[in-house]
């Protein structure tokens, strides 16, 4: 039998050693260090809601922007500087809001166990928080992120896009070890907040060179979309809550998806595959099996590792 090189068997023991610590994330890693944390995050997410009833869709969208680039790392949150523009000041990212949120919490976190909990946890937990605070499901977060040290606006060019089709949107999905399973059910994260009618106007206006609107809308929702967001708007803030339970968690979202009713053409494509259809089916049907579906799929997206190397001790600056 050939002999193994003792270097090659202390290379592969490093790398598997390497892989380990990226992916070491626990519903504990915080309990001995830090056991008030997750009860401190609860409190300032909810008095936040209490004052913003936009807070939660802000919290649970913010998530995903950080861990769909770069992974779960906190990147988002880092200002541009003189010689950076940071993700947040990307064009999908410039109607990002609620940091403050974060700001409040890691202040309060810092005083209670300085130097210990990410902001990238806190990111993470924040929006478990906003959804379970909304009246959807709860569930364990996984632990253990470190704060990234690079974030450029440029990158944000890898967030899908709601103008994406279901085979772009299969690819970026697919991409980040996700699944069509996934992608169904993180989109049923459109139930809270509000869109800016540029998000939808491909829809309800020059739609193709056969339609003015896309046929697959519903008359009358088309038309009241078209009524707030004419052609040439020049309201700044005009636009669509996501669904008719805008403030509340629920599958109000795939209701209406099957029923026309969707603002985005990569909702809309959720039809145009027969299992992703398969399943807007199920969980317009079964809000329960939307929310095991969802909590799922939130626990291995906000397990996407990113390349992070430090807690930082204030989420919008490096250590």
């Amino acid at each position: 039998m050939m002999a193994v090189p003792t270097c090659f068997i202390a290379l592969l023991f490093a790398f598997v050693l390497f892989c380990t610590e990226v992916k070491a994330l626990s519903s504990d890693y915080y309990d001995k260090t830090c056991p008030n944390a997750e009860s401190t995050i609860t409190k300032v997410v909810k008095n936040a809601m209490s004052n913003d009833k936009t807070v939660p869709a802000a919290l649970l969208r913010m998530h995903f922007h950080d861990c769909f680039v770069r992974g779960c790392d906190a990147s988002v949150l880092l200002n541009s500087t003189r010689s950076n523009k940071a993700e947040k000041d990307g064009p999908p990212n410039i109607s990002l809001h609620a940091f403050y949120v974060i700001d409040v919490v890691k202040k309060q976190i810092e005083d209670l166990c300085p130097g210990v909990v990410s902001c990238a946890d806190i990111v993470a937990l924040a929006a478990r928080d906003a959804v379970a605070l909304s009246g959807g499901p709860t569930w364990e977060v996984p632990k253990g992120r470190k704060d990234g040290r690079v974030s450029k606006a440029t990158e944000t060019r890898q967030l899908p896009s709601p103008t994406f089709n279901m085979s772009q949107l299969q690819q970026n999905f697919a991409q980040r070890g996700l699944s069509l399973d996934d992608l169904v059910a993180l989109s049923g994260g459109h139930t809270l907040g509000f869109s800016h009618c540029s998000s939808f106007q491909n829809r309800i206006h020059k739609f193709d060179k056969r339609h003015n609107v896309d046929p697959t809308l519903q008359a009358s929702f088309a038309a009241s979309l078209q009524n707030i967001c004419p052609a040439h708007n020049k309201v700044r803030n005009a636009g669509a809550t996501m669904d008719s339970t805008t403030t509340l968690f629920d599958n109000a979202y795939y209701k209406l998806l099957m029923n026309g009713k969707s603002l985005f053409t990569s909702d809309e494509s959720l039809l145009t595959n027969s299992r992703t259809k398969r399943l807007v089916s199920k969980y317009a049907s079964s809000q329960d099996d939307f929310f095991k579906a969802f909590t799922n799929s939130m626990i291995k997206m906000s397990s996407i590792s990113g390349n992070g190397q430090e807690v930082r001790l204030d989420c919008r600056f490096v250590r």
